[in-house]
C-alpha cells in the first residue's frame, strides 16, 4: 500500500521530467523549479526518458527546461554525503550513447551540470542572451561528470582550462565562437528547434570519441595561481582539464569523478558550500517572510560622493529612478558626473550596452531641492559621519516624503536610534550600511532602530536584493557587525606594532592567510582619517576599551592620511604610484617605542595571524552573545563579502572551528597578557 507522502513523491518525480513524442521526434522538458538543478528526480528521470525515445526510435530528442534557465548546476544538498543514484556521468553517458541523438535547447544560465549535460548531447543550440560556465571551483570543487574532460573536446583545451579553472561564465557570443554551439536563436525556442530539425547536420562524433590538441597552459597556471588566493579547487581544475590531451576520455573523466568526490569532503568545500546557503538564508529572515514588500520606484541619494555615487549606480542598474540631493547645484552636478562616469565604465567594459546606459542616465537627475524627494519611496543618506549632519539631512526628508517611504542612513558607526529620535513615522527608518565601492561591493547591513517597523525591514531586504546584494541583519552597535569586528583587528595589529612588529610584517601575514590586503594596506587605501575619527569619537565618549596606541593618529596629523591624501603617503609612499615601505614610518614607529618604552617582541608568521584571529573570533563571539548578530554564519558572510576574508576558509568562524578552538584559546590568552585589560573575553575563551 501506498502512503500519501509516497505518492507525492511519486506524482513530484514524474512531474520533474516530462517527455512527449510527436513525428517521430521527442520533447524531453526538465520541470524542477528554481533553477532546474539536476537533482536524484531530474537524474532518474532523464535516465527514463533515454530508454522511451530508445524504445519508440525517435529520429531526435530535445531536451529543453521550463522556467527562466536551463539546469544552473547540481543540487548542492545532495553534496554532503554519498550521490545517490543513478549517478550523474552515467545519465549523461547513456545520453551520449543513445542511438537517438539528443539537442540540448538551452536560455538563461548552463552551468556545471547544465554544461556537461549539453556536452553530453550531440548538438547545442541556445537562445542569445545564454550564459555557459563550470562554477564549481566557487563551491571548492571541480566538474564531477565529465565536464573537464568534454568541454575541451568541444572548444579546446585552452579555452576549457580557463573556464573550468575561473569559474566564470561566458556570454552566448564568446561561446559560440569557441566552437560550443550549432545554432544561436533568438525568439520562440520552439520554432528555432523546428528549424534547426528541418535541415537537421549528420549527427557528429560523440564528444567522449574526439581527440583534443594540446596546448601550453603555463602562462595560464601561473594566473590562476595568482588570482586563486589559496584556494585549492582552481588549479586542480586546470590540471583536471589538461588531461584530456593526454588521456582517453573514460581515464580522464574517472580521475575528475574521483577528485570531485574527494574535494567534496574537504575543508574548503565545506566552507564554501556553507557560504552558499548562508547567502541565501540571511537575505530573507524568517520573521519577515509574513510581508508584503512595497514596492519601489523612485530611490533618492543625499550625498553624491563616492559612496552615494555608487549607491546611486547599483539603484539604477535595478532599474529604478534616481534622484541626487546635495547642498548646492554644483556639488549636486558633481556627484550626477560621478555616477555618470561609472555608466560609462559598464558601457566601455562591455557589461552594458548602449541603449541601457542611455536609458540609466535619463533615469538619472540631481538637485538641491529636498522637494524633489516628495514621491520617493526610499532615501538614503550618505553624507558625513556627523550625527547633526544626518539628522538634519533626515529632517529634511521627513517634511517632504510620505511617512510610508522609507528613510535610511547609510552610516557605518553611529546609531541610527540617535538620528531619527524624534522624527515623525519612526517606523520607517533605518540604517542601509553598504560597503564601498557600493555599486560593486555586495554586502548590505541591514540596521533596525528600535522603532523599525518589520514592514520596512521586508522592504528594504527586498531592494538590496533587487540592486544584486546580499543584506544581512545586525543590531544597534558601534561599528555593527562589520566593523566593530575590523575596530578589534586593527587594534590587536596596532599592539603588536607597538610591541615590536612591523606594519610590513603585519600585512604580510594576512596576506599570507588569503586577506586581499593587509589592515595597514587597506588603512591606506580607504583613508587613515576615516579610522581616526572614529578613534577621537570614542576617546571623547570614553569608551575607547582598554589600551590606546596613537602611531595613527600621528600619522594623520602628520598629513600621511593615505594614498589619496595630498601627500600620497600614509603607512606606504604612494607618491611613485604603488605603496612602497616607507623607512621614516619605521623611524617614526622606533621612536615611538622609545618613548613608551615598548617593543623588543618579536612575532612570527603565524603568531601574527594567530593573535589577529583571537581579537576578530572573541569579538564576534561577543556580537552573538549580545545578540546584534543571530548566528555565526552571519557574521562570516559579513566578513567574506564586505572584509576581504577568504571564501575557501569560510569567514572568521569557521576558520576558528577548523583551527581548533584549543589553539584559538591560546591566542586569546596571550593578547590578553600583551595589552591586559584590553580585552572583553567572550564565554568561549572564558576559563
Amino acid at each position: 500500500m501506498t502512503t500519501p507522502s509516497s505518492t507525492s513523491r511519486t506524482i513530484q518525480e514524474k512531474k520533474v521530467v516530462d517527455v512527449a513524442i510527436e513525428n517521430g521526434h521527442a520533447l524531453v522538458t526538465i520541470d524542477n523549479p528554481p533553477v532546474n538543478p539536476l537533482s536524484v528526480s531530474v537524474r532518474q528521470g532523464l535516465m527514463d526518458a533515454v530508454r522511451r525515445v530508445n524504445e519508440a526510435k525517435c529520429e531526435t530528442a530535445a531536451i529543453v527546461c521550463a522556467g527562466r534557465t536551463f539546469v544552473a548546476g547540481g543540487d548542492i544538498s545532495e553534496f554532503a554525503g554519498p550521490p545517490p543514484l543513478p549517478h550523474l556521468p552515467d545519465v549523461l553517458d547513456a545520453i551520449e550513447a543513445s542511438p537517438t541523438p539528443f539537442i540540448a535547447v538551452m536560455h538563461g544560465t548552463v552551468l556545471g551540470g547544465g554544461l556537461e549535460l549539453a556536452l553530453a548531447c550531440a548538438w547545442r543550440i541556445a537562445d542569445e542572451k545564454t550564459r555557459f560556465g563550470l562554477p564549481e571551483v566557487s563551491l571548492g570543487l571541480i566538474p564531477g561528470a565529465g565536464g573537464t574532460q568534454r568541454l575541451p573536446r568541444v572548444i579546446g583545451l585552452e579555452h576549457a582550462a580557463r573556464m573550468a579553472a575561473n569559474g566564470k561564465p561566458v556570454n552566448t557570443k564568446t561561446f559560440e565562437e569557441f566552437g560550443g554551439l550549432d545554432l544561436v536563436f533568438s525568439g520562440d525556442p520552439t520554432q528555432a528547434l523546428a528549424a534547426f530539425r528541418a535541415a537537421l547536420p549528420a549527427r557528429p562524433v560523440n564528444t567522449s570519441d574526439r581527440s583534443v590538441e594540446n596546448a601550453d597552459l603555463t602562462a595560464l597556471k601561473a594566473e590562476i595561481a595568482k588570482s586563486a588566493k589559496g584556494a585549492d579547487a582552481p588549479m586542480i581544475a586546470l590540471e583536471t582539464t589538461a588531461l584530456a590531451a593526454t588521456l582517453p576520455f573514460a581515464e580522464g573523466s574517472k580521475i575528475e569523478r574521483q577528485t570531485h568526490l574527494e574535494l567534496r569532503a574537504s575543508a574548503q568545500s565545506r566552507a564554501l558550500r556553507r557560504l552558499f546557503f548562508a547567502s541565501r538564508s540571511v537575505t530573507r529572515p524568517d520573521r519577515l517572510k509574513a510581508f508584503t514588500p512595497a514596492a519601489i520606484n523612485h530611490v533618492v541619494i543625499v550625498g553624491g560622493g563616492l559612496m552615494g555615487a555608487g549607491i546611486a549606480a547599483a539603484s539604477l542598474a535595478a532599474g529604478h529612478r534616481v534622484t541626487i540631493l546635495e547642498r548646492d547645484t554644483e556639488s549636486a552636478e558633481a556627484g550626477r558626473g560621478r555616477v555618470e562616469a561609472i555608466v560609462a565604465k559598464d558601457l566601455e567594459s562591455g557589461r552594458i550596452t548602449e541603449s541601457k546606459a542611455e536609458a540609466r542616465r535619463a533615469s538619472l537627475s540631481a538637485g538641491a531641492n529636498y522637494a524633489a524627494a516628495f514621491d520617493a519611496d526610499i532615501a538614503i543618506e550618505a553624507v558625513f559621519e556627523d550625527p547633526e549632519v544626518k539628522r538634519a539631512v533626515f529632517a529634511q526628508l521627513a517634511a517632504v516624503m510620505s511617512e510610508t517611504a522609507l528613510i535610511a542612513t547609510n552610516t557605518s558607526y553611529l546609531d541610527p536610534n540617535l538620528i531619527s529620535e524624534g522624527m515623525p513615522g519612526p517606523g520607517r527608518f533605518l540604517g542601509l550600511h553598504f560597503f564601498s565601492p557600493a555599486n560593486i561591493m555586495k554586502l548590505v547591513e541591514v540596521v533596525g532602530t528600535s522603532a523599525t517597523a518589520d514592514q520596512t525591514m521586508a522592504t528594504a531586504f527586498a531592494f538590496a536584493r533587487g540592486l544584486g546584494k546580499i543584506p544581512v541583519e545586525t543590531g544597534v552597535c558601534d561599528g555593527f557587525i562589520g566593523n566593530r569586528i575590523l575596530s578589534a583587528y586593527r587594534r590587536q595589529a596596532d599592539y603588536m606594532v607597538a610591541d615590536g612588529a612591523s606594519p610590513y610584517e603585519v600585512d604580510k601575514a594576512m596576506r599570507t592567510l588569503g586577506m586581499p590586503m593587509g589592515p595597514y594596506e587597506l588603512q591606506d587605501r580607504t583613508g587613515l582619517q576615516i579610522s581616526w575619527a572614529n578613534r577621537k569619537r570614542q576617546l571623547a565618549a570614553g569608551t575607547w576599551p582598554g589600551r590606546y596606541v596613537d602611531i595613527a593618529d600621528r600619522l594623520c596629523e602628520m598629513g600621511r592620511q593615505g594614498r589619496g591624501s595630498p601627500m600620497k603617503k600614509g603607512w606606504y609612499d604612494h607618491t611613485g604610484g604603488n605603496g612602497q615601505q616607507d623607512p621614516e614610518i619605521e623611524a617614526m614607529i622606533a621612536a615611538w617605542r622609545s618613548e613608551h618604552s615598548t617593543g623588543g617582541q618579536s612575532f612570527s608568521t603565524d603568531e601574527i595571524t594567530m593573535r589577529i584571529m583571537a581579537a576578530i573570533v572573541n569579538e564576534a563571539n561577543l556580537i552573538l552573545e549580545e545578540g546584534i548578530a543571530t548566528t555565526d554564519t552571519a557574521i562570516d558572510i559579513v566578513w567574506t563579502e564586505g572584509y576581504g576574508f577568504p571564501k575557501h576558509l569560510g569567514g572568521p568562524m569557521f576558520w576558528a572551528e577548523e583551527t581548533g578552538m584549543e589553539r584559538m584559546r591560546e591566542a586569546f590568552a596571550a593578547i590578553e597578557a600583551q595589552s591586559p585589560g584590553s580585552w572583553k573575553a567572550a564565554k568561549i575563551f572564558q576559563g
